[in-house]
């Protein structure tokens, strides 16, 4: 990639990080921008039964309501941030804005379910264009020190307590209004964004370079295959003739994805990000992470509402314990990082999900809230908010700025990529059991959730290893 060019529309403007009124603007904007992507991959779930009834989905299938979204989101995140770096990061994240802002009207107003599933895709385009260049402009726009320190652990907070507030926004406006206006909240959101962008955000410097769109399309389609072989395979078994081709086109798309990317100029996936062993092992725990943390939001929005028969709104602030918990981890966060450094902290989080998972797996369908829910909501609040922003530090320590952009949406896809490979294999294991287990349906529900939520324990446990054994350095300063 080239030196970068100067961007006519900053040019002569000092850096933000220069008026720290306008930094601390700028980080509200930039943070508003990223916690309603966040907010968007859980809104949905409280209103899942709903939109059930309503379209007809079944409930395996109903997981594609969330997987339109992510997969879209995951599979383009990189060539989002290669968009962010050739046309300008604040450009690229006021286009998304808007884009979000219309399939989310889109969404809202959907009369069948393959119409929600489109739009729900759309958001996921949208988003990709917003996260990557969220990131970037933080790590661009504030010196490395106490002040990108601060915007990262706010940033990461947000990040993670947005998944949170979705979950109980989802359930007010379920039960006040209806299940659309968990989608059309978005609207005002994103027009709201995109006219702050230019008043309170400075523009990044474009480089030249090239959209490498085979890699991009052909490794979200691969992911897609991949997904939806498994999501086949939770309906109709693991000899479905459909799902067996859903494998081999996405052993085959990946292989090309691979393929394409030792050979692109510019790839969308730059191999060399994976050179420092820290950022590497970083990335492989950031997927493994939210494979199983999707599953359990998933599943234990079903089994509040149709096994302990909890309405929308309660089951919205059933997950609050959880969110109070990750906000109140985040808010001491910076200090703990600077005392013990990012890899004991990241170590304890990961552990702290494990056990939430494991303790999951002994869910019985007479437990009620207080004896089979509460306590693992507590862990994984507190799991979450310890290990994210000690991963975010490690991977992006000494990170170049040219190359922000690619490092923080790989970051990102990685991210959401796992989250939606986890909860297709979740659902997978999830259909599996159920096929062949009897009693009433709260009882059937729980069963397989449990043994869903055992699967993920599991996950936790292999990103434990990882932490533990590849990355290296607590990187105390570097964030």
């Amino acid at each position: 990639m080239s030196a970068p060019s100067s961007p006519s529309t900053t040019a002569g403007t000092p850096p933000a990080s220069a008026h720290p009124a306008r930094l601390r603007s700028a980080l509200l904007v930039i943070v508003t921008a990223y916690m309603m992507v966040g907010v968007d991959s859980t809104v949905v779930n409280v209103a899942l039964p709903d939109i059930q009834q309503d379209l007809g989905f079944s409930r395996t299938g109903l997981s594609w309501v969330l997987n339109a979204y992510t997969l879209a989101f995951g599979g383009l995140l990189l060539l989002g941030g290669r968009v962010g770096d050739i046309v300008g990061r604040r450009r690229t994240l006021g286009t998304g804005a808007l884009l979000f802002a219309l399939s989310s009207l889109l969404g809202g107003i959907a009369g069948a379910g393959g119409w929600l599933l489109a739009a729900r895709a759309l958001q996921g385009v949208g988003a990709a264009l917003i996260a990557p260049s969220t990131l970037a402009l933080i790590t661009t726009n504030f010196p490395q020190g106490p002040r990108r320190h601060h915007a990262l652990s706010v940033y990461s907070s947000m990040a993670g307590i947005g998944g949170s507030v979705g979950l109980v926004l989802g359930g007010m406006l379920t039960s006040w209004a209806s299940w659309r206006w968990a989608l059309l909240i978005n609207v005002p959101i994103g027009i709201g964004l995109f006219l702050a962008l230019p008043r309170f955000v400075t523009e990044t410097p474009r480089h030249a370079g090239r959209f490498d769109l085979a890699g991009a399309l052909t490794g979200t389609a691969g992911t897609t295959s991949l997904v939806y072989a498994f999501i086949r395979v939770s309906e109709d078994g693991w000899s479905d003739t459909q799902a067996l081709l859903g494998f081999s086109c996405a052993v085959a798309l990946l292989f090309g994805f691979a393929l394409i990317e030792s050979r692109a100029g510019q790839p969308v996936m730059p191999l060399g990000l994976f050179a420092d062993r820290d950022r590497a092992g970083g990335y492989l725990t950031v997927m493994l992470l939210p494979a199983g943390m999707f599953g359990a939001f998933y599943f234990l929005t079903l089994i509040c509402q149709q096994v302990l028969e909890y309405s929308p709104l309660r089951a919205g602030f059933a997950f609050l314990p959880m969110t109070l918990t990750m906000f109140a981890v985040v808010r001491v966060l910076p200090r703990l990082l600077a005392r013990f450094g990012a890899k004991p902290l990241l170590l304890t989080g990961i552990a702290l999900l494990a056990v939430a998972g494991g303790w999951l797996w002994r869910l019985r369908p007479g437990d009620g809230y207080a004896t089979g829910l509460l306590g693992p909501l507590l862990l994984l609040g507190a799991g979450v908010g310890l290990s994210f922003m000690p991963l975010n530090a490690t991977i992006l320590a000494r990170i170049e700025p040219r190359e922000a952009g690619a490092a923080s949406g790989l970051l990102q896809t990685l991210q959401w990529l796992g989250g939606t490979l986890g909860l297709a294999v979740l659902v997978t294991v999830y259909g599996t059991v159920t096929r062949h287990t009897t009693g009433t349906p709260a009882e059937i529900l729980t069963h397989g959730a449990a043994r869903a939520f055992g699967i993920g324990s599991l996950v936790a446990l292999a990103a434990f290893l990882v932490a533990a054994f590849v990355i290296t350095s607590p990187r105390r300063q570097e964030a």
